[in-house]
């Protein structure tokens, strides 16, 4: 039995920060539907829904003091915590990621309706200025995200990963063409990524909003299937995405002109010992890639006809 008048509903969210980021689309939908109800979100990356004014309180996973006694014993709750990744309808590609987690919770799905959201104060709607140039400088910007994923190398030890990092040989041709026809170039990446000649590295860990709002003064955005591609979503930026790894129809967007990466060619025989309910590992288990050379997964020519440099 209850001992308290209120009412709460939990949605409890793990994983990355790009995950977080796609979660945030069902805050409104899950608020409305449960109106009697304040709306606790436990998650990994609590600054996505920082603001959100459809949310009572915001926990992050590492720190839920007294969450037990304040929600949980003799409480009138709902938990709504379950891991989309291995739901059925996701690991047999029928439904979308953000399809998949609003059926979880009870909710209808409108992908023209639904998108990530995120709500800002003063400081971080301005927070785009510090990646503005010089007063005087008209150069236009282009933001490439070339490496994704966990930020530290004892998470992902891979310079490189061929599932989800763009490759580093079509990321220097697109960097030096950039900069040819005048465009100042904004490259986002992990600490042990290799850096982009001329470009300006965004390498060490800050606010991931502050991060964010460099999409806010790109004239052009190349991304990768990473946190950024969701926070332009979010913003309603339209910004060319590559995929490798994963495949947008489950985790993309319709605003974005999403580039598949090419079908491996050639005879050898790719042994996938490691995996269990996806193909391939995100951090970009060596012995799984299917191709040859680099070179083979994008169509350049595709690339630069999307990004229109």
């Amino acid at each position: 039995m209850s001992d308290s008048k209120e009412k709460y509903a939990i949605l409890h969210i793990e994983g990355g920060l790009g995950k977080n980021v796609a979660a945030s689309a069902i805050i409104k939908p899950l608020a409305e539907k449960h109106n009697d109800r304040k709306l606790i979100v436990a998650c990994s990356w609590p600054e996505i829904f920082l603001n959100n004014p459809h949310i009572h309180r915001v926990y992050s996973l590492n720190a839920m003091p007294y969450f037990y006694d304040d929600y949980i014993n003799r409480k009138d709750t709902i938990v709504f915590r379950r891991e989309p990744y291995f739901e059925s309808t996701h690991i047999m590609q029928q439904t979308p990621l953000m399809q998949t987690w609003f059926s979880m919770c009870g909710l209808e799905f409108d992908e023209r309706v639904h998108k990530p959201e995120l709500y800002l104060n003063m400081y971080s709607e301005q927070s785009y200025r510090q990646w503005m140039l010089p007063e005087g400088d008209d150069r236009p910007i282009l933001v490439m995200q070339t490496n994704g994923g966990p930020f530290f190398e004892d998470q992902q030890q891979n310079v490189y990963s061929w599932t989800r990092d763009m490759p580093f040989s079509l990321a220097m041709e697109i960097n030096n063409m950039a900069q040819e026809k005048g465009y100042y170039v904004y490259q986002i990446c992990r600490p042990n990524s290799p850096i982009l000649e001329g470009a300006h590295p965004i390498n060490e860990q800050m606010n991931n909003i502050d991060l964010f709002s460099i999409l806010k003064v790109a004239n052009r955005c190349l991304l990768i299937d990473s946190c950024m591609q969701h926070a332009a979503a979010a913003f309603k930026i339209p910004s060319t995405v590559l995929w490798c790894g994963t495949h947008p129809e489950m985790f993309g967007y319709k605003l974005h002109n999403n580039i598949i990466a090419n079908k491996p060619t050639g005879e050898s025989k790719v042994h996938l010992i490691n995996s269990q309910y996806f193909d391939y590992n995100l951090a970009g288990v060596p012995q799984e890639c299917p191709y040859k050379e680099e070179t083979e997964i994008f169509n350049k020519n595709k690339v630069l006809s999307a990004l229109k440099l």
